[in-house]
């Protein structure tokens, strides 16, 4: 269901149109849409059909959701393709013969994938990525000895950005499988901080399984196996282990593990300097403080005020991918409620849609707070009513 009038998806699309630098007529012509029907809908005299609002959204480099936020075409997209993904990685040891893409062609549509995996465009990923990650399978089985390593690399970033669409839509079966891809293709690279990325990601199944003791264990000896930080890359790297085992370390009741590496991460992200992304993790001084706030919220409600205390010095700037924004305000909702702050958990909730919609819809621990905040708290009821709606919980 949407909560969007005709006028509000019109203006969304109309502020998009402007801020890409398109006038109506390059927009119609480009999305394939009537410039008389694109006139009405920026007009609010329209509501525009899934495909037309798909069209204008592949154009204006958006997710749909982020047009009109009751559109579920995006899940609908997910769900159609994980059997296709699992079928793709069947047999991924057994050569199939050549990549229907050259190289390089590859390597951009792989590009592609990881830059809407770190902005939360799932319907996008999953729109491309089935056919993306079968050529990347053979091309690791055909490339030269001289393209072997790329190969792998490359590999490894297709299978993580289908793995995001499993794991956030609860593939966790098929998940698990493209982590085991990833592994392989990491130990065919012979990088060793490829390695410790798949270990990064590979946490997910700890997670999911809630098995936290033996995640932290896991993740302290890939820290251990990590190459030396001696540079940017590995510093960050290295930095990405402690601050995911701080936070699986806060889950499992281990305050002091917890603490000790995010002092680790805090040192590594002070030497790397500048946030950015690396091996396709986004690691950096900004990353470490949301983490700060992911580790007081593992805790528990008795460290919610170190949370609140984050969040009241700083705010994750726009630059920051729109997962690990809208993560931030995620699990800041949740302290702020535990906190008995009904009003700014549920602002935190709808700057985290803003951030990154499906990311959002898809977050249990957002649909925990949004369920909670409409059953103990009657102001704004009609609006809350609305938002359960839409992420799903009721």
């Amino acid at each position: 269901m949407s909560a969007d009038s005709p006028h509000k998806v019109g203006r969304r699309i109309a502020a998009r149109r402007r801020a890409r630098r398109f006038s109506q007529p390059e927009l119609a012509s480009t999305a394939a849409v009537s410039l008389s029907m694109l006139r009405k809908i920026e007009r609010g005299d329209r509501t525009p059909s899934d495909s037309t609002l798909e069209a204008l959204a592949r154009v204006l480099d958006v997710d749909a959701t982020q047009l009109r936020t009751g559109y579920v075409g995006t899940e609908r997209r997910v769900h159609s393709a994980l059997p296709e993904l699992s079928a793709v990685i069947t047999g991924y040891d057994i050569p199939q013969g050549p990549p229907t893409r050259p190289p390089g062609e590859l390597a951009d549509a792989i590009r592609t994938a990881v830059d809407w995996r770190l902005g939360a465009q799932y319907g996008r990923i999953a729109a491309t990525i089935p056919s993306v990650l079968r050529d990347a399978i053979r091309y690791v089985h055909v490339s030269p000895a001289a393209e072997h390593a790329v190969a792998a690399r490359m590999l490894v970033s297709a299978a993580r950005s289908a793995d995001a669409i499993a794991f956030k839509y609860s593939a966790h079966d098929l998940s698990a499988r493209l982590i085991d891809l990833m592994r392989w293709a990491a130990a065919r690279s012979g990088d060793p901080l490829l390695t410790a990325i798949t270990d990064y990601v590979r946490t997910e199944q700890f997670f999911a399984a809630r098995a936290h003791a033996v995640g932290l264990t896991a993740l302290e000896h890939a820290i251990e196996a990590a190459p030396v930080p001696s540079d940017r890359t590995a510093a960050a790297t290295r930095g990405a282990l402690h601050m995911r085992a701080a936070v699986i370390a806060g889950r499992a009741g281990n305050t002091e593990a917890a603490e000790e590496h995010l002092a680790d991460a805090r040192k590594l992200g002070a030497q790397v300097g500048r946030e950015g992304t690396y091996l396709g993790t986004t690691f950096g001084p900004d990353s470490v403080r949301i983490h700060e706030v992911s580790v007081a919220v593992s805790l528990g409600p008795e460290h919610a005020d170190r949370a609140l205390q984050v969040a009241t010095e700083w705010k994750p700037p726009n630059s920051l991918p729109a997962e690990r924004r809208s993560g931030f305000y995620i699990e800041l909702a949740r302290a702020q409620n535990w906190a008995g702050l009904a009003r700014d958990a549920f602002e935190s909730l709808k700057v985290a849609r803003a951030a990154a919609p499906q990311h959002t819809r898809e977050h249990p621990w957002a649909r925990e707070v949004a369920v909670g905040l409409r059953c103990h708290h009657r102001a704004d009821a009609e609006t809350l009513t609305r938002f359960t709606e839409w992420i799903g919980a009721v």
